[in-house]
């Protein structure tokens, strides 16, 4: 008689929606947090980037496009830690630049030329510019865990403890 029972499930990861801005010097600011909450977490916290490209930045919205390109060519996080980086040479270099990045990670650098072009990409990022303005977020970074909105763009100071006082409750408060 084989067992039919299913494995026991693991919990679904915690959901931190990091609003960004790959053009945004405090979203640069804020990758040493992330990776220290991708360290202390693991798989129980899922990061997903959320775009909120600034009017002020004029590259910020090809940028959010290609950050999307390379989510679907899988490496989306390195690809966002790369530009956000080298914040000035997006400045100063535009969506050249962003295609360079992609070529420097091993990524399809024709196919995110392409995606840049064709605007497949679009329809995410002003989804997501639309749910961060009716959530109130202003600026970037911005974070939102457990219905929580904690906004970076203002200051950064005694954000990731918090993010980790709210995760902490959240994962205990989670059936074993």
């Amino acid at each position: 008689m084989s067992d039919t029972s299913p494995a026991p499930a693991h919990p679904a990861p915690l959901v931190l929606d990091v609003w960004c801005e790959l053009q945004c010097p405090d979203c640069r600011t804020a990758l040493d947090d992330l990776r220290a909450l991708r360290e202390r977490y693991g798989d129980r916290l899922e990061l997903r980037l959320r775009h909120f490209p600034l009017e002020k930045h004029k590259h910020s919205f090809a940028a959010a496009q290609a950050a999307e390109e390379a989510l679907e060519q899988g490496k989306g996080w390195p690809y966002v830690e790369a530009v956000l980086s080298r914040v000035e040479e997006l400045d100063r270099k535009g969506e050249p630049f962003l295609v360079e990045v992609a070529r420097e990670l091993g990524l399809d650098a024709e196919e995110f030329d392409t995606a840049l072009i064709d605007g497949r990409h679009i329809l995410i990022v002003d989804a997501d510019q639309a749910e961060g303005k009716a959530i109130g977020v202003t600026g970037t970074p911005t974070y939102v865990i457990g219905g929580e909105r904690l906004d970076g763009g203002r200051s950064q100071e005694g954000l990731r403890e918090r993010i980790e006082e709210i995760a902490d409750r959240l994962l205990a408060e989670q059936p074993a």
